[in-house]
């Protein structure tokens, strides 16, 4: 039971490291289009990126840290030995 809890911890720490790279990627790559794509009229999400609009360098910083941080989890999980 403790392997397969491990394993889903680290295969969910993986996936945010994936989602943050990618995120981070898009937003220095394309600040506006990214930040315009996350626009909404739902308060709470827009609250997200409101601080973004209008200001890609910023999003542009915010993808570098994005992206340094993913890639530091990632680099920060180890496999979970094969016992067959």
């Amino acid at each position: 039971m403790k392997d397969t809890t491990t394993l889903g911890i680290r295969r969910s720490a993986e996936m945010a490291a994936v989602f943050m790279i990618g995120d981070g990627l898009l937003g220095l790559l394309q600040p506006t289009r990214h930040v315009d794509l996350w626009r909404s009229d739902v308060a709470a999400v827009d609250g997200l990126v409101r601080p973004f609009a209008g200001h890609p360098r910023r999003r542009r910083a915010y993808g570098l840290v994005q992206l340094a941080a993913g890639l530091v989890l990632a680099t920060m999980l180890k496999p979970v030995p094969d016992r067959g």
